[in-house]
């Protein structure tokens, strides 16, 4: 829908024309670039356009998928890059803007009203770049996200003082390192999902995030779901998802 509402606004204002329109309705669902397929039809299938993950990826190559992404949607979302990316991308949309402390680059030419209910706790200051990137994805998909930083288990009076803002939540990301307690003790505490998701900050016997990811999966509290190691964006789709069923039945 968000590729038909673009090239009907331009028809609207008289920025092409009538054949115009009916070209560019019939073009595929799928741009070949020849090294990636840029996915057209996903904001129709799952309600947002296709997300780049740029680990991996060349400059050349983001800005292409980029620049395909653009001329069909208003929103555009590059997860996992940096300032040199960046500068590049400002050479195709220069109302881009970069999200130093998620990695993130985002464009969003839709004036969304943003909505409330999602709230992100972390255990502690070194899991605040995936923090980042889960605020980042929830606001290009259209969801203000309530911050509740630093309030690890090694300290759980600081938790407990937020409690009253966990209880008016509708969905809660927890995001913790080190030994991945915290996502139970909010599970315990909370009427509605939790999202954990483990990080890969901690020392040796942590593996990396793995400790964190095994300790979330075999938690005793119920209500708990659990996504990759570092993976705030899919936190992010996920609650944003549930989100929208919220906003339906509500």
């Amino acid at each position: 829908m968000d590729r038909i509402k673009i090239i009907l606004e331009k028809y609207k204002n008289q920025e092409i024309g009538y054949d115009q329109v009916i070209e560019q309705l019939n073009l595929p669902d799928f741009d070949d670039l020849g090294f990636a397929k840029v996915d057209h039809a996903r904001s129709t299938r799952t309600g947002f356009s296709e997300v780049i993950f740029g680990l991996g990826k060349t400059a050349s190559q983001i800005c292409k998928i980029a620049e395909s992404i653009l001329q069909r949607s208003n929103k555009l979302l590059i997860t996992r890059v940096n300032m040199d990316v960046f500068n590049q991308i400002k050479s195709i949309a220069q109302d881009a803007k970069f999200h130093e402390d998620a990695n993130c680059i985002s464009v969003n030419r839709d004036e969304t009203v943003l909505l409330n209910g999602i709230t992100v706790v972390s255990a502690g200051t070194s899991d605040l770049n995936v923090v980042k990137e889960i605020e980042v994805t929830s606001e290009i998909m259209g969801y203000q996200s309530q911050l509740v930083l630093d309030v690890g288990v090694a300290g759980i009076h600081r938790l407990l003082s937020h409690v009253s803002i966990l209880n008016e939540s509708k969905v809660i990301i927890v995001v913790a390192g080190m030994d991945g307690a915290l996502p139970a003790v909010v599970s315990g505490l909370v009427k509605v999902p939790v999202i954990a998701v483990p990080t890969s900050v901690g020392y040796g016997a942590s593996f990396g995030g793995i400790s964190a990811l095994l300790t979330m999966l075999n938690s005793c509290a119920s209500g708990v779901a659990v996504v990759n190691i570092d993976n705030g964006y899919g936190a992010a789709d996920l609650a944003c998802r549930i989100m929208n069923i919220s906003d339906v039945v509500d």
